[in-house]
């Protein structure tokens, strides 16, 4: 499949590099890991990042403006992306040459050209491993390249906490960090914490439910992200912290936006992306996302979850 990708990325003379609405780390480092080394690798080449700019995350990397006539004759690559909804910018399917590169569950796929990976623990990493396959002919990784894709596999193993680490995830950080950019700085962009979002917080562990049989959820409501003077996306962030919280083997973020719900979902155990997938959604097993349209589906999604953690202990 690798081969075949290369193939292509040599074939066309404008590649244009999509990833997800609500970026994270790994869909700007995927994205833009991929994007410098065919930069560096082939210098004749039109290579464009694309898809709405995240305030959080513009010191990763800042996408490129285009007009559609770009789209002409292009090849068109997709990273970190499950499914088509949810492609940032919907002129991705006007290229002539589809690929999706992912490493979620293959649940819609599409593109003439699929490299889905389960295993791998970020897109980032399946890109530093498409590097390493054929760096001995002809691809280059420059420094930029390399903190891209350092920061995309940090963010989604959480500082390689999560399962989803393995050891080729670290050998393969270890070898990123021999690239000269500064690890202290990035740590210190990706996770210093403003103060309205540290207040958040502090609500956020005060007030959180946390019911029978390890499950909890807490509501953020918009008149709570205007009080705080906290975005959606920001306060998405937050959810991982309540993975500390003794007992608890699953959770739930409602974060209520202009014309939805958002549904953020964390787990220990079970498996919560089936949950996802009934409310318009999908994702990891242990790490989904949802979306609802109304605060009466929250006991109906806590239901599913609470269903999913009774599925994993009767197991154990």
């Amino acid at each position: 499949m690798m081969d075949k990708i290369l193939e292509r990325i040599k074939e066309f003379e404008t590649i244009i590099i999509h990833r997800h609405v609500r970026p994270d780390p790994d869909a700007y480092g995927s994205q833009g890991g991929l994007a410098k080394i065919i930069q560096a690798s082939f210098p004749s080449k039109k290579v464009y990042v694309v898809g709405d700019d995240e305030a959080t995350l513009l010191y990763l990397n800042k996408m490129d403006v285009i007009d559609e006539k770009e789209y002409h004759d292009a090849l068109v690559i997709v990273c970190d992306t499950a499914n088509q909804e949810r492609v940032s910018d919907s002129r991705y399917s006007t290229g002539k040459y589809l690929i999706k590169i992912d490493h979620h569950p293959n649940e819609d796929p599409y593109g003439d050209l699929l490299w889905v990976d389960t295993n791998a623990s970020s897109t980032s990493e399946m890109i530093y491993e498409f590097y390493l396959t054929y760096k001995n002919n002809g691809l280059t990784l420059p420094t930029e390249g390399a903190r891209l894709l350092y920061a995309g596999i940090v963010g989604d193993t959480g500082r390689f906490l999560y399962p989803s680490t393995t050891e080729k995830t670290f050998s393969y950080a270890s070898e990123l960090i021999q690239y000269p950019f500064s690890r202290t700085e990035l740590y210190d962009q990706m996770y210093e914490t403003p103060e309205n979002l540290i207040k958040l917080n502090g609500f956020i562990y005060q007030n959180v439910e946390i019911g029978e049989g390890g499950v909890a959820k807490v509501i953020i409501p918009k008149e709570l992200l205007e009080q705080y003077q906290v975005r959606p996306s920001e306060a998405s962030l937050l959810i991982s912290t309540l993975g500390n919280i003794q007992g608890l083997i699953a959770w739930a973020f409602f974060i209520e936006e202009a014309d939805q719900i958002r549904v953020r979902l964390r787990s220990k155990g079970p498996v919560i992306n089936v949950v996802a997938k009934k409310y318009n959604g999908g994702g990891h097993p242990l790490a989904a996302g949802a979306s609802i349209y109304s605060w009466d589906k929250v006991d109906q999604v806590m239901d599913d979850i609470k269903q999913a953690c009774k599925q994993f202990l009767s197991k154990k």
